[in-house]
């Protein structure tokens, strides 16, 4: 017998059709009160359960961890979070001895050389989604020492959306693909995210960042990385530092303009992974400085933040980073599954010497990463897989389980034990054994927040006043981008409410490009960490004397700008080129680390003016400018006569020009220019100041020419030339 058609747009004769096996198990949470898996009511789901409202969390918290449970075993095989990954080997080595600060052992030897495997990652992303998403970016760095394994586990931004572990499976799920249409991918963009960040003010500073350029980098070696968490260095002695880790760069940190990473999404979605490969191919070894910033013990509440809140940084005008040591990455995975896809990374795993702080996000974060590797590689053995195994020999009395490679010998498993004379037996901290820091803790259990992490908007603010006004404006851009594609405009509204207490000229600007207004909204009515009762100069404190308004480390204008090695630069020829300035040129960048490629109108080779066959790297059909950082136009008549009529080549300088880059061509070559539609906006005449500030020139001078050319491509990008705009005052 048939089944019934069912008629959806009669919503009765669905929730009547017996045909539907699957009604009994749909679920609507409209009007519900929240509860646990077993039906207890939640009185409070936004704060851990702590020993004092600054204290460690604490382990009874039954709804923490059944939230965090079900959350770390929500995908298989995939991570739920961080799945699309690039990792690589390495080494590390300290400069000097840290032993007054810390007694890990491979920070107190500047003779040693540690091993690490680093793996980079996108945050929401499957692992089939885009390198050149809107999204953090994962910085993890496995330290294979001689204590044991440490794993620095990161993001490319220094502070996180939420302040408290509870709130971390709420977060995936807002910014995941939307449940009902699993849409969109890899992206942030849509109501979901939006309604939740739009109630949650503690995440404002990180949206900042989100917002920023900082979301697009260029390339995974191009960006920094941070602990995000403060943690703690631990001498001999017993004496304990507050620290934060950061790396930076050695090649500067560099971006995309948001229009060329969609394009590159479409022509080449691997890009960061094929950047990283192809230069550790090269022996063009990526190579970051390890930086700490240490506070003392008796320091901890010198600050106007609060050091255990993740939603915070300390400005580095407060406490300088200190570089002391070097990381570089040197081999590429044999494999690609058996390395990059199960190492597995865990911030509890650390060694004598360095400890944890009670930051809830951080204490939330050692309950889940050991439970997620339970069901993602399959049981308790993760750890004898061979990328995550330690340099050095393991023994204890832990037995069985699935996927089981040691084969232990001796009669017993447990401990003591008069059988085996007590081994393995337990070691002294003066010896290397591990002991956590000595830390008071006299504390009522309670479900709430310090107030010295109600501030949500000061260092939002700090950060946007710390941007280039071409970094405000792709901020405004990105903000107005996001939430121009949210279909609610109640979300649109409460978000611009949020902004508004960030920077009223900014919530102006975004809610131009929306065609909204900016409501007034009341703090206690964004809900998130925000009582109903509270008082809003807890949230919004008025600016202090003397407090920073501006931190330089925060604008990636002002990093490093002095070199062009590993840059890829496109030279466009074609038949009839001028081969003696094209190889002058080329032999230049070289000879300065850059990467040249040749791209003509078809493969194989083409014939210089001086009849010498040049091999062609890719076509105009294989190649585009948003994969390249320079482009450079050799003369000879024939040649620029033939990429003039050539669309694809006058695209890809107009394309190149939008998006910022450095422009070069001979004289004899400044017909192809000018069928581009920036050439009029050039200036008649050209000087070195002119060139530097256009990042356009056109010379028959070859001496000078390829010097200033060099500078250009250091200078990365040309942000000037976009249109510029002012926030409202």
């Amino acid at each position: 017998m048939a089944k019934k058609p069912v008629d959806k747009s009669k919503p009765q004769q669905v929730e009547n059709d017996k045909t539907n096996k699957l009604e009994e198990f749909v679920a609507d949470s409209t009007g519900q009160r929240l509860t646990t898996n077993h039906g207890v009511k939640i009185s409070d789901d936004q704060n851990s359960l702590t020993a004092g409202d600054r204290g460690a969390t604490l382990l009874e918290d039954f709804i923490l961890r059944e939230k965090i449970t079900h959350f770390d075993h929500e995908r298989i095989p995939e991570r739920v979070v961080h799945a699309r990954g690039s990792g690589a080997h390495g080494v590390f080595k300290v400069y000097e001895d840290m032993s007054d600060l810390t007694r890990a052992a491979f920070l107190c030897d500047p003779g040693a050389e540690t091993p690490v495997f680093v793996r980079f990652s996108t945050v929401a992303g499957s692992r089939g989604s885009t390198d050149l998403a809107r999204d953090v970016r994962g910085f993890a760095v496995k330290f294979y020492t001689q204590e044991g394994n440490f794993d620095l586990v990161g993001n490319n931004m220094p502070v996180f959306f939420i302040q408290d572990a509870i709130k971390f499976p709420d977060l995936v799920h807002a910014v995941k693909p939307e449940p009902d249409n699993e849409m969109p991918q890899a992206a942030s963009a849509h109501d979901t995210f939006w309604d939740f960040i739009s109630l949650l003010p503690e995440s404002a500073h990180m949206i900042m960042w989100t917002m920023s350029d900082r979301a697009l980098p260029r390339s995974y070696r191009m960006m920094e990385g941070f602990g995000v968490h403060t943690f703690r260095f631990v001498n001999a002695a017993g004496v304990s530092h507050f620290v934060k880790f950061h790396w930076k760069p050695l090649l500067g940190v560099h971006a995309v303009a948001w229009d060329e990473a969609q394009n590159i999404s479409g022509k080449d979605p691997d890009f960061h992974r094929r950047d990283l490969w192809d230069a550790i191919e090269a022996g063009a070894f990526p190579e970051w400085e390890l930086g700490v910033q240490v506070v003392a013990e008796e320091d901890e509440f010198k600050f106007d933040f609060d050091l255990l809140d993740s939603t915070k940084i300390i400005p580095e005008e407060l406490v300088p980073v200190q570089r002391i040591g070097k990381m570089t990455l040197n081999r590429n995975p044999d494999n690609f599954f058996a390395e990059t896809e199960q190492v597995a990374y865990h911030i509890g795993h650390v060694v004598p010497g360095i400890d944890f702080t009670n930051d809830p996000l951080l204490q939330g974060r050692l309950f889940s990463y050991t439970d997620t590797q339970l069901i993602r590689l399959g049981g308790p053995n993760f750890h004898e897989i061979p990328i995550n195994r330690p340099v050095i020999s393991v023994h204890n009395n832990q037995r069985d389980g699935y996927m089981r490679q040691t084969i232990n010998r001796g009669k017993t498993s447990y401990g003591p034990n008069g059988i085996a004379a007590n081994d393995p037996q337990q070691t002294k901290a003066a010896d290397g054994g591990f002991t956590s820091y000595n830390e008071r803790i006299d504390a009522r259990k309670i479900r709430a927040r310090s107030k010295s992490f109600f501030d949500h908007f000061s260092q939002a603010r700090l950060f946007l006043n710390s941007q280039s006004d071409p970094e405000k404006n792709h901020i405004i851009d990105a903000l107005s981008f996001e939430l121009g594609k949210v279909k609610m405009v109640e979300i649109r509204k409460r978000m611009l409410g949020v902004l508004a207490h960030i920077d009223k000229g900014l919530a102006a600007a975004v809610a131009y490009n929306l065609g909204l207004h900016v409501p007034e909204i009341p703090l206690n009515e964004l809900n998130g960490s925000i009582p109903a009762d509270a008082d809003p100069a807890d949230y919004t404190p008025e600016q202090k004397e003397g407090v920073l308004t501006k931190s330089e480390a925060l604008s990636m204008a002002n990093t490093i700008k002095d070199s062009i090695a590993t840059r890829k630069v496109a030279i466009l020829a074609a038949d009839g080129v001028d081969g003696k300035s094209l190889s002058k040129v080329k032999d230049t960048l070289v000879a300065q680390g850059a990467v040249v490629h040749i791209i003509a109108p078809k493969l194989g080779q083409i014939i210089s003016a001086e009849d010498q066959k040049i091999q062609v790297d890719e076509s105009f059909l294989t190649a585009a400018s948003v994969l390249y950082d320079a482009v450079y136009v050799p003369g000879g008549t024939n040649s620029a006569a033939s990429l003039e009529a050539e669309a694809n080549a006058v695209h890809f300088l107009n394309e190149a020009f939008k998006h910022c880059k450095a422009i070069a061509a001979d004289a004899g070559a400044i017909q192809v220019l000018e069928a581009g539609y920036f050439f009029k906006k050039l200036p008649a005449e050209y000087s070195a100041e002119t060139v530097l500030r256009e990042g356009v020139i056109v010379s028959d001078d070859l001496s000078s020419f390829t010097d200033l050319f060099v500078q250009m491509i250091a200078r990365h990008r040309f942000w000037e030339r976009e249109v510029p705009r002012k926030i409202p005052a």
